[in-house]
């Protein structure tokens, strides 16, 4: 949805906009080409140094974590900036790169770190967790219904020998659950670990309430969620900063004083066209806020 998230940022020539997730710098990219400036950052460092071999322009790499927006762009000294973008999630070069052990679709270790200098991995987490804890993770971050049963599964497997790869986790987890009419059986049980692993949803409220406060008036925010998870984050803080009084409807009068920051724009599902041509957006969601 590369079209849209920019098109909906309304790209002034010169001015700054942020890209909290770079990834393969797509959204990146298309800013530069209408004229604006770009500051981008992303804790992969294989996605800055691939970028910056692709992208002409002016563009500011910061390796870091998009939760510490503020600091990393105060550091950079930049106080304001015209608008901001959020591609959350893991990145298609991410998914398509064996190496990184993110994907069910090869054989590869068991990985899933974005930045691959951080301490704990996917194999840490399926062999190092407790059957409870890991139950816990799936069913929280990976929304699965048998996250007891695939837990118990690991467990088991483990006992025998050490679970390395992808292609073993996913075999168990097959061997562990009905069959689904629609994706692939480890899906959710891949989602679930990669987020435990990256810690990708604990600081996802604060940076987009961190990254709005530095959006100059009249400009705009648009994040692209995948799953419900992260949609559910995107759509309070933006219920939020399009509501004057946020105190219990119990209250008789507002003693809160909090006032509106922002006005919700829209909210885009890809097209038809979209999905046939990339069909990891089909399950995206769009959503764009104007500071007020």
């Amino acid at each position: 949805m590369k079209d849209e998230t920019v098109g909906a940022l309304r790209v002034e020539r010169d001015k700054t906009y942020l890209d909290c997730t770079l990834g393969g710098g797509g959204h990146t990219g298309a800013v530069i080409a209408l004229g604006g400036n770009v500051v981008a950052i992303d804790r992969d460092s294989d996605a800055i140094d691939y970028c910056k071999s692709h992208i002409t322009g002016n563009v500011t790499y910061i390796k870091g974590q998009y939760e510490n927006a503020v600091s990393l762009l105060r550091g950079a000294g930049i106080e304001r900036i015209a608008g901001a973008m959020m591609d959350l999630g893991v990145s298609s070069k991410q998914l398509d790169d064996p190496s990184r052990g993110f994907s069910y679709r090869f054989d590869s270790p068991l990985d899933m770190r974005m930045d691959k200098n951080q301490k704990l991995t996917a194999a840490d987490v399926v062999n190092g967790y407790g059957p409870r804890e890991l139950a816990d993770i799936l069913r929280k971050y990976g929304e699965e219904s048998f996250a007891k049963r695939i837990a118990d599964a690991i467990v088991r497997r483990r006992e025998k020998a050490k679970i390395e790869t992808t292609g073993e986790l996913g075999k168990i987890v097959c061997d562990s659950v009905p069959y689904r009419k629609s994706g692939h059986p480890a899906k959710k049980t891949f989602q679930a670990i990669r987020i435990e692993v990256n810690g990708e949803l604990k600081g996802l409220y604060d940076a987009i309430c961190g990254v709005f406060g530095l959006i100059e008036k009249g400009g705009r925010l648009a994040v692209i969620s995948f799953h419900s998870l992260e949609d559910r984050i995107v759509k309070a803080a933006f219920k939020e900063f399009a509501t004057d009084c946020v105190c219990p409807p119990s209250f008789p009068v507002c003693v809160c004083n909090h006032r509106a920051t922002g006005k919700q724009i829209s909210r885009i599902k890809p097209s038809d066209e979209e999905i046939k041509h990339n069909p990891r957006s089909e399950s995206a969601t769009l959503r764009v806020i104007e500071k007020l």
